[in-house]
């Protein structure tokens, strides 16, 4: 048949899931293609500083999986996880406040891949989700994908209100509830215990899985830790905890952890197998290797020192960079300050401008599944060290002043 024939009777191809159609690219990943430029100093993303990072220790870690037992190393594993893993995840766990066993443990491919299996797991099309207002943003994409509800959950400086929690949980009858309730992203807020614990007492009641999220608990640089929601009474047996190396180790190393009850752990476990049969074995091996061997707890006290350093220059600074009446807030550990600029200012109108200036930050407004704050701006300080965020701020406050000046 010539191909013109072919051509004319072809038919179009059947279009793509509604849940493609409806869930967008992270902005935040499109902003930084725009700032990949090496000239520009951002605060837009959450990218640990990668001079920090111990490149020895995980490069020795990796050369002596690899020469021990290389066949083990590069074979297919088991979806739950490496039990070497596992248990060091445990012990760290355990010596963190919260009992745990290397049973509780899946190991995931970063702890995203975690919120995805608990999605995959429990939710239904049209189930309702509640999350903090903001939030953060690739949780509202795995929301989106799984075809839930989501709604949000008003907060304030202090994080996460447990009263309108309540209030909305018996309106709209939620199955989870998701939190990152320490040095929130985008926020930096953290959640006190008593919130924490009334958080815990609202699911009880009521009746709701918990999803708390937990990437930047180990980068604490000021005052006491707060002990998980999970360890409060009324949430033991309905929270998934989910853990990240990311932050601590390397992103690119893509491992993180899941702590859930055991009918919840077995069916991700199930959907693990069905999304990438198991983390990558290698990693999981080197990891196990870098925690027996290596000193992780003083690796993490240069980061947190560097990182306190770097939150003092960005946050001593705002007053200067930002237009007078500006609002901001000082975190005690993580790694995102979040801003707001005085009523009738646009970050994201603000964003061109800025970038144009080689500086750049995430506008506020797509972290919201409410009503947005579009006077909002999430700054990162830990990609840069103090000279340069000093010099970012003052590029900012060129380009917000010329901003204002040109309205």
């Amino acid at each position: 048949m010539p191909d013109a024939i072919l051509a004319r009777a072809a038919t179009p191809v059947p279009g793509l899931a509604a849940r493609a159609a409806r869930t967008g690219s992270s902005p935040v990943r499109d902003i930084l293609a725009l700032t990949a430029r090496p000239e520009v100093i951002s605060f837009a993303g959450g990218l640990p500083a990668p001079e920090l990072f111990d490149t020895a220790g995980l490069a020795a870690a990796f050369q002596h999986v690899l020469a021990e037992d290389p066949l083990r190393a590069l074979q297919y594993s088991t979806s739950e996880g490496s039990p070497a893993l596992r248990a060091a995840i445990a012990a760290r766990t355990t010596a963190r406040g919260l009992a745990t066993d290397a049973d509780d443990l899946l190991v995931t491919t970063g702890s995203q891949q975690g919120l995805t299996l608990l999605a995959t797991a429990l939710l239904e099309p049209g189930d309702v989700v509640l999350v903090e207002d903001p939030c953060y943003l690739a949780a509202l994409q795995i929301f989106s994908f799984a075809g839930a509800r989501v709604v949000p959950v008003p907060t304030d400086d202090e994080g996460l209100d447990p009263v309108a929690l309540d209030e909305i949980t018996a309106r709209e009858r939620p199955k989870l509830l998701y939190v990152v309730p320490t040095f929130q992203n985008p926020t930096g807020r953290t959640l006190s215990a008593e919130r924490r614990a009334a958080v815990a007492e609202v699911a009880a009641r009521r009746g709701l899985w918990i999803a708390e999220d937990d990437p930047y608990g180990e980068l604490r640089f000021e005052g006491e830790p707060v002990p998980w929601v999970a360890s409060f009474p009324g949430a033991e047996d309905r929270t998934a905890l989910l853990g990240s190396f990311s932050k601590v180790m390397a992103p690119g190393l893509r491992l993180g952890s899941l702590r859930a009850p055991a009918a919840l752990r077995r069916a991700c476990v199930i959907a693990k197998q069905a999304a990438d049969l198991h983390t990558s074995t290698v990693d999981q091996a080197a990891a196990a290797r870098y925690l027996a061997v290596a000193d992780l707890d003083a690796h993490l006290r240069r980061v947190r020192d560097a990182y306190r350093e770097r939150r003092d220059a960005l946050v001593d600074g705002l007053a200067a960079a930002l237009p007078e009446g500006s609002r901001w807030n000082r975190p005690a550990g993580g790694m995102f300050v979040w801003a707001t600029l005085p009523e009738g200012y646009d970050a994201t109108a603000l964003l061109p401008e800025v970038v144009r200036h080689d500086v750049a930050y995430v506008p506020g407004a797509p972290f919201f599944a409410g009503p947005p704050d579009a006077t909002a701006a999430r700054l990162s300080f830990v990609t840069h060290p103090p000279e340069e965020i000093r010099e970012g701020l003052d590029r900012l406050k060129k380009a917000l002043g010329g901003a204002r000046r040109h309205a």
